[in-house]
């Protein structure tokens, strides 16, 4: 099994449609007992939040969002955790919306340390496609 998530800072790398996670959103992951949980904001989003569960390297969650301009959407991502040839962490994302159509695919990769993740590292996030 990979590494703990905990602590773990995302940034997306590439923008996905106009009015969702972009380069200016970061995310904070948490890990304990097979349970994950984030926090998220920037960019278009106010405040987002993610809760689900980890089985192997494997990540079951649901997420919810606030955007700027006051509406609100959720989904469904399950992603597998891997790791580079050197050391870190990769997500794979195969995410939906729930609240609205909508479905694709995001990686995520680990770019460097973040001393405000409390020696937690700063990690992006690829859109490959979205709706």
């Amino acid at each position: 099994m990979a590494r703990s998530l905990d602590g773990l800072v995302l940034a997306p790398v590439a923008d996905q449609a106009p009015g969702q996670v972009g380069t200016g959103t970061r995310f904070t992951y948490h890990e304990k007992d097979g349970r994950i949980w984030a926090e998220y904001a920037g960019g278009d989003i106010v405040r987002g939040y993610l809760v689900g569960t980890r089985r192997g390297d494997r990540l079951d969650f649901r997420y919810v969002q606030l955007k700027h301009d006051g509406s609100t959407s959720s989904g469904h991502c399950e992603s597998t955790v891997g790791e580079l040839p050197d050391g870190r962490v990769r997500l794979t994302e195969t995410w939906a919306w729930e609240s609205q159509p909508g479905s694709g695919t995001s990686v995520v990769e680990q770019i460097a340390e973040s001393p405000a993740a409390a020696g937690g590292p700063v990690v992006q996030q690829v859109t490959q496609h979205a709706p």
